[in-house]
């Protein structure tokens, strides 16, 4: 007869107890889970993530058939600060004189920069910032900096996006560097569907951070 080890016996008794708590059938039935509705033609539905009253981005967004959308190519901060070398990431910071607050980084300051460019672009396009309903965003290590700068780039984000509360609807605060939360820059309940990168470096010398955004036409319907 063959024998079977201490391990083996465990796992054989462990499934024929789950067997007998299932019905003796062996398999567990799910509990049923009625899917969402697909989008309606003109609807731009963000599928938020449960229990949450400010999460800072949606779990995935819902295009109906007849949105239109619009897709910025990848942005990054203006050239700001004629005071600092050409090609450096200070450069590209747009605080009056070049000097950043307390605590802000020079990742976050040219993340608002670079979010400010692509109001700016959307803006051309009849679009704002509330439009956009998919992001992507690279950044590049600060100079001697062994990773990017995500803290500074939330911060920046949230300036702009995902600051108001889903069930009060009440304007959120957030801070700037290591300044107290107050009022931010943009208020805006948009959260997109969004993605952070980390890369080794980026087309512009100086540049810290790009982001591409695609926008829908939902409110022009």
């Amino acid at each position: 007869m063959a024998r079977t080890s201490p391990l083996t016996r465990r796992l054989v008794l462990a499934g024929a107890a789950a067997a007998v708590l299932v019905g003796g059938g062996g398999v567990a039935s799910a509990a049923p889970h009625k899917a969402p509705r697909p989008p309606k033609p003109t609807e731009v539905r963000p599928a938020l993530p449960a229990g949450q009253s400010n999460p800072s981005i949606a779990n995935g967004v819902a295009v109906g058939s007849a949105v239109a959308t619009y897709t910025a190519s990848g942005i990054g901060p203006t050239d700001a600060n004629p005071s600092a070398p050409a090609g450096t990431p200070e450069r590209y910071v747009d605080f009056p004189g070049g000097t950043l607050p307390p605590g802000v980084t020079l990742t976050e300051a040219q993340a608002i920069n670079a979010l400010k460019a692509i109001g700016e672009n959307l803006k051309a396009q009849g679009l704002t910032h509330r439009d956009v309903i998919s992001m992507r965003a690279y950044l590049a290590n600060p100079p001697g900096a062994g990773v990017a700068d995500f803290a500074g780039w939330n911060r920046a984000y949230r300036q702009f996006y995902a600051n108001t509360d889903l069930v009060t609807g009440k304007v959120v605060n957030v801070p700037l560097g290591s300044a107290p939360p107050a009022r931010p820059m943009l208020v805006n309940p948009a959260r997109p569907a969004r993605v952070t990168i980390e890369i080794e470096n980026l087309p512009v010398n100086g540049w810290l951070v790009e982001v591409e955004v695609v926008a829908a036409f939902r409110r022009h319907h």
